[in-house]
């Protein structure tokens, strides 16, 4: 399958909207299907870890999601009510100039751009975004 960059981020965003309540589901996805193609320090997951989670080895529950793309960060994080909070910061030379709490929908659609982009610029995340895409 062939993605023209039109089609990118439309498909990425419905790929990432369809487990966009499930931070272990969002983690797991960016973990293994983009973390392998992207610079390690793209992709930052925040987990509690239990002593029994230490003790068995697990890497505990996810708490939140940092992405860094360009000019943007993006968190998605879970609320104590279970429900995911996403914020966008915007970057200008490591500085941050604007940082807002927005919907779920925003928030996966600035990562599908963010993406998009980076996958136009680079062989290996083209790579990635096409395995997450045709699973």
């Amino acid at each position: 399958m062939s993605l023209t960059p039109a089609d990118d981020v439309d498909a990425l965003a419905a790929a990432l909207r369809a487990d966009a309540s499930d931070l272990d589901v969002y983690a797991r996805v960016l973990t293994t299907s983009l973390a392998a193609a992207l610079p390690a320090d793209m992709v930052g997951i925040d987990r509690d870890r239990s002593l029994g989670d230490r003790l068995a080895g697990r890497e505990g529950k996810v708490r939140g999601i940092r992405i860094a793309l360009g000019d943007w960060e993006l968190t998605l994080s879970s609320a104590r009510s279970g429900v995911p909070v996403a914020s966008a910061r915007q970057k200008v030379r490591g500085v941050a100039i604007s940082s807002r709490e927005v919907t779920l929908d925003e928030w996966v659609q600035l990562l599908a751009k963010g993406l998009a982009k980076r996958a136009r610029e680079s062989a290996d995340a083209r790579a990635a975004l096409q395995r997450l895409l045709l699973g």
